[in-house]
């Protein structure tokens, strides 16, 4: 006999033990008073939950949003057609770089500017200021909207300036206050007008042929159709010409926001936010951790019922 087969054979064979035997380990059993060791305890549960807490407290702190307030950043913005042109890096002082309008070409030239000033008084000298300067390059004011609400105030101003002094303007009216933001927009207006006029010319073409035919009523209510679209078309054209000689300035006034009280901002209120903040991990830490804590007391108790249905078995098997 191999000895794996000696080895099966013992496992399968049950060696019933004597009855005194098993009765005095009963004896034994029910005289120990030694207290089993517990698997769960507070200490254990404590190297759980202390971690997770901290953890969860850590990432609230680290990603809760600030307080503080961003400072203004400069954009500015040049589009040309669909092209934008970025700014330079905030920090650096704004440059003008507004580009020259065309001579030869028609164009929409259209800016925006955006202006800080320090006071509500400084928003109503910069609209008069900005008013004279628009007058005195030839211009106008289409709109102008202005208020003021005790320390804040807002002003928006839409101006026509001659094309040709835009430039100039748009130099004039920055130094009105900080510049917080700029924006250009140019658009070709040269290609639909060329457009227009060869539209134009071949209409009038067909209205010579049509005035050399022998006249009839057909031919009549044909050239007043020719006739009435050339006029239209003419108009059109005109009006268009009309508006690219003038620029379009969207010029804002505004003071800066001001910044809120903030009461007790003393060392007490540091404490008081960490306290806070602690709550609120441990808040967290309890909503997660007792799940936890529920299943490994479940667990405990399972594991200690299978243990003490084996012994039971054990000191009851013959």
């Amino acid at each position: 006999m191999s000895q794996r087969d000696l080895a099966a054979e013992l496992h399968a064979a049950r060696v019933p033990a004597p009855t005194a035997l098993r009765e005095r380990v009963r004896l034994i059993a029910a005289a120990d008073r030694t207290p089993t060791p517990r698997r769960f305890t507070w200490r254990r549960a404590l190297v759980v939950v202390l971690p997770v807490a901290a953890a969860i407290a850590a990432s609230i702190v680290f990603t809760r949003p600030s307080g503080h307030t961003a400072q203004p950043v400069v954009e500015r913005g040049i589009a040309h057609g669909s092209s934008t042109f970025k700014a330079a890096p905030a920090g650096i002082a704004p440059t003008l770089s507004v580009p020259a309008p065309s001579r030869t070409r028609a164009q929409r030239y259209g800016a925006d500017l955006a202006l800080r000033v320090p006071n509500p008084t400084r928003v109503s000298d910069g609209v008069k200021r900005a008013l004279r300067i628009v007058r005195a390059l030839g211009g106008y004011a289409t709109s102008v909207h202005a208020t003021t609400t005790g320390r804040d105030a807002h002003a928006e101003l839409t101006l026509k300036v001659p094309r040709a002094h835009v430039q100039q303007a748009v130099s004039q009216l920055s130094a009105l206050g900080t510049i917080t933001g700029e924006q250009v927009d140019v658009q070709d207006l040269q290609t639909g007008l060329n457009s227009t006029d060869r539209t134009i010319a071949r209409l009038q073409q067909q209205l010579k042929a049509l005035r050399s035919r022998p006249a009839s009523a057909a031919n009549d209510a044909t050239i007043a159709a020719l006739v009435a679209r050339v006029q239209k078309l003419q108009r059109a054209e005109a009006s268009t010409i009309r508006a690219a000689r003038y620029a379009t300035v969207q010029l804002r006034l505004t003071t800066p926001v001001a910044k809120q009280a903030t009461a007790g901002h003393g060392r007490l209120h540091g404490i008081v936010v960490a306290l806070t903040w602690l709550g609120v991990g441990l808040a967290y830490a309890l909503a997660i951790g007792a799940p936890l804590l529920v299943l490994c007391g479940l667990a405990w108790l399972a594991l200690r019922t299978i243990r003490r249905r084996r012994e039971d078995e054990l000191l009851s098997r013959s």
